[in-house]
């Protein structure tokens, strides 16, 4: 996953061709609850070659190796599918790296973040290729992780204060005294940060069909990624709007992730060709005008709803312009599922952490920091 930085030297940029074949990086992970941690170590990677292929690990692999994972291993495949920066997906990657599977997929080195990634065996999961030198190590985005979230989400379902969660400043005084990798922080982006995810999408084209949905995306998720899929085949260009932390809260109680975090998981899609930063709840002619909107759409399949029902119907404006069109939901998966599976197994979750925790500050202290 990606964490905490910690000060160690970036690899020299490799040239993504040599006279003989693109260079094809490996890289793998759990990829839990896919994060922009997560693709921001996936970005970070691909820039060192010119194809990125990424292992995912199976249910049973991390069951093993770590304890039990949030979203099951078909969720885990497609969302890194989902990510921009993954040119292919291998299924059911070895938890320690193996040379074997990198050579059957022709790829020249592997590529992780300097967190530490220790197996059921007690050993580096990536002594393998560390010691035939084909290891490269990058930069983790600070202030995230999926123990992270995890720990946002436990520390909030007592309490059910979502927003509390999304606070560095509301984190309880137990919570605090997490080591720097999973302790909960908050994460603001700079705008360099919101370039690179952007990673030269353009301005529409004269001749495209621009499609636009919105929503809080909370927990960016494969039930979003999916129906971000299905609304860009709508069109040719797709506008997501991201409503701000207000707005989520007063429609589901949340959220998890502050607007910053969540900008930066809808910017990692595949689908998405730009972003309205704290979208309108209400679809306003402004909006749909200014961006040249051809298309609005949104799913059937909505997270649960803390607030009443307003009285305004927010694509008003929308269907009297006739560029309205609801989309069957191809998943089911919300936001609030996604909580239920944590509330559902708490203690195994705050198990996991609390291993997970006293590993990493162990090897805090060998490392000196």
């Amino acid at each position: 996953s990606s964490e905490l930085a910690l000060p160690h030297p970036l690899p020299q940029m490799a040239s993504p061709t040599t006279a003989s074949k693109p260079i094809r990086v490996w890289t793998d992970g759990c990829f839990d609850m896919m994060h922009f941690g997560h693709a921001n170590a996936l970005r970070q990677a691909k820039a060192l070659g010119a194809v990125l292929v990424v292992g995912v690990h199976s249910d049973a692999e991390i069951r093993l190796n770590k304890g039990p994972p949030v979203m099951n291993e078909a969720e885990r495949y497609a969302a890194v599918r989902a990510c921009q920066w993954a040119d292919e997906v291998v299924e059911d990657a070895p938890y320690t790296t193996s040379l074997e599977v990198m050579d059957k997929y022709n790829c020249d080195f592997c590529v992780h973040g300097d967190d530490i990634v220790i197996g059921a065996d007690g050993q580096d999961t990536y002594h393998k290729v560390k010691a035939a030198g084909r290891f490269k190590t990058i930069a983790r985005t600070q202030g995230v992780s999926t123990t992270q979230l995890v720990n946002r989400m436990l520390a909030l379902s007592a309490t059910k204060d979502l927003q509390a969660a999304a606070s560095s400043d509301s984190t309880p005084s137990a919570e605090k005294k997490l080591s720097p990798y999973t302790g909960i922080s908050g994460f603001l982006p700079t705008t360099r940060k919101i370039v690179q995810f952007l990673d030269g999408r353009g301005l529409p084209k004269a001749e495209d069909k621009i499609v636009y949905i919105d929503g809080g995306f909370d927990l960016f998720h494969v039930g979003h990624s999916a129906i971000l899929e299905k609304a860009k085949s709508l069109g040719t260009y797709l506008i997501v709007g991201v409503w701000d932390d207000a707005t989520v809260k007063a429609r589901t109680g949340g959220p998890v992730m502050n607007l910053q975090e969540r900008l930066l998981s809808v910017l990692s899609c595949r689908f998405v060709d730009e972003v309205v930063v704290g979208a309108p709840y209400i679809l306003s002619d402004e909006l749909i005008r200014s961006n040249q909107v051809s298309i609005v759409t949104t799913g059937t399949v909505q997270d649960k709803s803390t607030a009443p029902e307003i009285p305004e119907d927010r694509f008003a404006v929308a269907k009297m312009l006739g560029i309205f069109q609801q989309l069957e939901s191809p998943l089911t998966l919300t936001t609030s599922d996604i909580l239920d599976r944590i509330k559902a197994q708490r203690k195994l979750y705050e198990e996991r952490n609390a291993k997970k925790e006293a590993r990493e500050i162990e090897e805090i202290k060998l490392r000196g920091y």
